[in-house]
């Protein structure tokens, strides 16, 4: 099984987003719940190309719990975000990730947006 590289998993709501997601940035994430292996079942995949915790704000009472990291642009997370999809193929995502707003980006792994 992949490892989705990210931290966490975190229970996912207000008070623990605020502990734990404490930079305004860009970022990637995984939503769903807790295995057996104590790492998280992936359902979800996502990204914010400025504030990730305003994202899975989203995101509650949707899903039980998160992994999330922190990037340097919105074209690292994007990167991350296409990977991430591609390793986990999560069920709730119906389609390929976008690339952020105002980019001609390509992901790093198919042709989907080529």
């Amino acid at each position: 099984m992949a490892n989705t590289g990210l931290n966490g998993p975190y229970k996912l709501d207000a008070d623990t987003i605020s502990k734990v997601v404490t930079k305004t940035s860009a970022g990637a994430y995984a939503l769903g719940k807790s295995n057996s292996n104590g790492g998280l079942t992936v359902h979800r995949i996502g990204r914010s190309d400025g504030d990730v915790a305003d994202r899975l704000g989203d995101y509650i009472g949707q899903y039980a719990e998160f992994k999330f990291d922190y990037f340097s642009s919105a074209k690292a997370a994007f990167e991350k975000e296409c990977n991430l999809y591609h390793d986990f193929n999560p069920p709730d995502n119906d389609i390929h990730p976008d690339r952020p707003d105002g980019t001609e980006l390509k992901c790093p792994r198919c042709k989907a947006l080529d």
